[in-house]
């Protein structure tokens, strides 16, 4: 069935939303795909016999939902579905992206040994100017950029004297070269995440806008021990990652 298949229905339900619903359907159904361009407004007035102003609402919502972006002179435009992933869960990046059905990717940018910061210290138990090994990387969904990683690695689990060649970092998990070398699995961890804006610096990283939304996750992963092993903190492009929780009544 087609997205115009279904005429409008007078009731409660207000013309614009049963609209929106007909386009959110066809969305999540492949008729429109990512890049695809959805029905224009002047398109919607005359198939539905509705004003402009009902038109426009209907696709305000979809972009309310971040389902599309309005774009002048390009129109309505579906977006990539966002990636999403379950608060409980402490999984790697290509681990997670791969549950999803994506291909997860990586550009390197620096692997370090650098002396810790206050911060980084502290959530691994260090002494502040301690070296420790820094993995700076973007990571990517479908060869497309969907968060930038720092991640700081325990002298406790990488020797500052033999960091992870670079080579092995261009297209492997840094949970699982962790776990393949060391010997060492990282079991859980606790992670905070809050809202942002992109700098310059990380609006190019990610190809967005500067000043566009971001989710920032600081996250210290611990050892079955409950030993700290790493610190990171990723940073999300918030069009295209949103995170999950399940909740429970008492």
């Amino acid at each position: 069935m087609a997205w115009d298949d279904e005429d409008l229905v007078d009731g409660p339900v207000p013309k614009w939303h049963q609209i929106a619903e007909l386009l959110r359907s066809a969305i999540a159904d492949g008729e429109f795909t990512a890049g695809d361009a959805l029905p224009s407004e002047t398109l919607l007035t005359r198939r539905f016999g509705i004003s402009r102003t009902t038109a426009r609402s209907a696709l305000n919502e979809l972009e309310g939902d971040q389902l599309v972006s309005r774009r002048s002179g390009k129109g309505t435009i579906v977006l990539p579905p966002k990636v999403e992933q379950p608060l409980n869960l402490l999984a790697s990046f290509s681990d997670d992206m791969r549950a999803r059905g994506l291909a997860p990717g990586y550009r390197l940018v620096a692997v370090s040994v650098l002396p810790a910061p206050a911060q980084v210290a502290k959530e691994l138990g260090l002494t502040e100017g301690d070296d420790a090994v820094c993995v700076d990387r973007v990571l990517l969904a479908d060869d497309e950029p969907i968060a930038s990683s720092v991640s700081w690695l325990s002298p406790l689990v990488v020797d500052p004297a033999t960091p992870p060649p670079e080579a092995a970092l261009r297209d492997s998990s840094l949970y699982q070269w962790i776990e393949r070398t060391t010997g060492t699995r990282i079991s859980s961890g606790e992670e905070y995440i809050e809202g942002g804006v992109a700098d310059a610096q990380l609006a190019q990283r990610l190809a967005v806008a500067k000043g566009a939304p971001i989710l920032i996750a600081r996250r210290r992963s611990l050892s079955a021990t409950a030993v700290p092993l790493e610190y990171v903190v990723i940073t999300y492009r918030a069009d295209r990652y949103r995170f999950r929780i399940e909740l429970t009544r008492p």
